[in-house]
């Protein structure tokens, strides 16, 4: 792997025309927040910017300036002089990114600790809580411009990937960051409306349905709930909706480990797994699945039956909570 300060980041980029900002499949509001201020900044320095998701720009986030930005790859080839790959710890996270751009460099800004570095250079800090912390920090670092639409996408990525400022990880400089950003034009009652009470019906609904349906094991020290292909039919939700529901069953006392359970349409099984302190580490278990990313906030996508997926990933977990 080959890792790299900010400024060699930089100085790799200015002489790049088109780039590329791109991020996970299935995006948070870090990874969309990241890319949108990454890519303020890139077409602010004189580059010619394109900014891509697997899913677009999902419509709980269109609220977040210059969202406009954020599209889905194209349809056909498109080459790159660099591509700019945010908050992303394994490549094929990516998805339809990948088929549709090419680049001869490729460079990674992340903080999952499951990333082995996949680019030519990374740029990977799992000591901070989100990946929009480390960009405010480089910026601020390297005496780049934050506009009020920059520090707006920031703050998102960073207020939604600590849950509010109350992860394992945020710490006196996650503070220090938000306030600066504030200085630089945030409406944090405003962001904080359109991130935290401006939920469709409809999610209410699939909160409904999990509470309803939690089920408790290894002497309720789990909860977890699933979702099956039928449910979403019946529910009429979308994959955005699902974000956060399982942090309200983590909130459930005596509990240390919250799993979710998503039958996707090609024969997999979508994990997420919370853990509720560092004695279950969330990605060490993720990682047996072929999944990763936190110790207290990790997924998988697993082949096999909901109901097969569910069996092996319990078991482990109550394994490795009994091993401790």
């Amino acid at each position: 792997m080959r890792t790299a300060t900010f400024s060699e980041i930089r100085g790799a980029l200015s002489s790049c025309r088109r780039i590329l900002v791109a991020s996970h499949l299935r995006p948070d509001a870090d990874a969309l927040g990241s890319t949108i201020a990454a890519a303020l900044w890139l077409h602010d320095a004189g580059h010619e910017v394109t900014a891509w998701n697997e899913d677009g720009m999902l419509e709980k986030f269109s609220f977040l300036p210059s969202s406009e930005l954020v599209t889905k790859p194209s349809a056909t080839p498109v080459s790159f002089d660099a591509i700019l790959a945010l908050d992303t710890s394994v490549k094929n996270r990516l998805g339809t990114v990948l088929a549709s751009a090419s680049a001869p460099l490729w460079i990674c800004i992340d903080h999952h600790k499951s990333n082995e570095g996949y680019a030519d250079l990374n740029l990977i800090d799992p000591s901070r809580p989100a990946t929009g912390e480390i960009l405010t920090k480089a910026f601020l670092e390297e005496g780049i411009t934050i506009t009020p639409e920059m520090a707006t996408n920031l703050f998102a990525a960073i207020s939604t990937d600590t849950g509010s400022f109350q992860y394992q990880g945020t710490g006196a400089e996650t503070f220090e960051m938000a306030a600066e950003l504030i200085r630089r034009g945030v409406n944090v009652a405003e962001l904080s409306r359109s991130l935290y009470e401006n939920q469709p019906r409809r999610r209410l609904e699939l909160l409904r349905h999990a509470l309803v349906n939690a089920r408790f094991s290894c002497q309720e020290r789990v909860v977890s709930f699933s979702l099956s292909l039928a449910d979403v039919a019946t529910l009429g939700i979308i994959p955005e909706d699902n974000e956060g529901i399982i942090d309200n069953l983590r909130s459930v006392e005596g509990v240390k480990a919250a799993a979710f359970f998503e039958e996707l349409p090609e024969g997999k099984v979508r994990l997420s797994l919370r853990s509720k302190d560092l004695s279950f580490d969330a990605c060490a278990l993720c990682a047996q699945f072929g999944g990763g990313g936190h110790p207290m906030a990790s997924g998988a996508r697993i082949r096999g039956s909901l109901q097969e997926v569910e069996s092996r990933v319990l078991a482990a977990i109550c394994t490795a909570i009994e091993n401790r």
